[in-house]
């Protein structure tokens, strides 16, 4: 039906595509609250909740995207959701955030979860030049690579819990709370509506981006380190923005960290291990962008008394990001 429809002009795509991302993260919102209500009436903690539910839904927008684009053969634009996304995340949402309030870091983000998040560019890039014994000729990111990847976060994940255990008055719940009074019908029928609507917004995301990829003339990558992985990211940026101008930017440099983690970690390593991806032209500059965003948020919170990315920070990694872009359009 999708394809039908996008034999009607490259206009039909632009909507589609638009269709798609607000599929994708009004489902996003709808399974996180179903499913988070559930869990609350088997008596899951609201810790358990948050680290889990809430924190897998709110990656589902680029976990689906990934998943539709592996089933019809767009890897480039599997990989270069996620590696756009983190780039997007670290370089224009917090660059932006900042802009609007100082972002405030926690000692957890500057000890562990940021300097993971460096690890994870790093990841990819060395996952790409490691040789598979799987039988995965050329380079890309093997069977190998996305269980290596799994592995990281299976240690992430292990370390956030016993983290949160011990710092119980750190962890946001308010996602969980506001679920709490809902009905088991209700509570189902946003389960279900949630999957729909992904399903349905990850099949016009990657179909509409793949036809405009081919009508504009330019790769699958470029699509989806612009127009797919902003999309994607669109929850991050109202949700960090809204935090800054609520002076509560300490939650933003969590979120967009944690997604980055999560991005790599959990979506690209299944990603491979379910279809390995083959590398496309200019991944490493990609994966490097990524880690160096990091560590430029690293560097403005270890560096000054107040533990925060001030203003002037935001303002590099936003000039940074529009150095980046730029290079990339123009060698496209």
């Amino acid at each position: 039906m999708i394809q039908s429809l996008l034999s009607y002009g490259m206009w039909v795509a632009v909507v589609l595509i638009i269709v798609g991302f607000v599929a994708l993260v009004k489902g996003a919102d709808w399974l996180v609250d179903g499913a988070s209500s559930i869990a609350k009436r088997f008596g899951i903690s609201d810790l358990v909740i948050g680290l889990t539910v809430v924190a897998f839904g709110t990656s589902m927008p680029e976990f689906v995207v990934n998943m539709v684009s592996i089933a019809q053969g767009a890897t480039d634009l599997a990989i270069t959701n996620i590696l756009g996304s983190n780039i997007i995340n670290t370089l224009v949402i917090l660059g932006l955030t900042a802009l609007v309030y100082p972002i405030t870091s926690q000692k957890r983000s500057r000890d562990f979860d940021i300097p993971l998040s460096i690890i994870a560019g790093i990841a990819v890039f060395a996952t790409v030049s490691i040789r598979s014994p799987f039988g995965e000729e050329g380079r890309g990111i093997s069977r190998m690579g996305g269980i290596m990847l799994l592995i990281l976060f299976v240690y992430f994940l292990y370390n956030t819990f016993r983290h949160a255990k011990d710092h119980p008055e750190e962890i946001q719940s308010d996602e969980v709370q506001s679920t709490k009074d809902m009905s088991v019908g209700k509570a189902i029928m946003l389960i279900v509506g949630g999957l729909a609507g992904l399903v349905v917004g990850g099949e016009c995301i990657v179909q509409s981006a793949v036809h405009i990829a081919t009508g504009v003339g330019v790769s699958e990558a470029v699509i989806g380190l612009t127009i797919v992985a902003l999309g994607t990211s669109l929850p991050e940026l109202a949700t960090s923005v809204i935090a800054a101008c609520k002076h509560n930017s300490d939650i933003a440099l969590g979120n967009v960290i944690g997604s980055n983690i999560f991005n790599v970690f959990f979506i690209l390593g299944t990603s491979a291990v379910i279809r390995p991806l083959p590398a496309y032209e200019g991944i490493e500059l990609d994966a490097w962008v990524a880690a160096v965003g990091s560590i430029l948020v690293w560097l403005f919170v270890k560096t000054n008394h107040e533990r925060q990315i001030k203003r002037w920070g935001g303002a590099i990694l936003l000039l940074y990001y529009a150095g980046y872009l730029t290079y990339r359009l123009l060698t496209v």
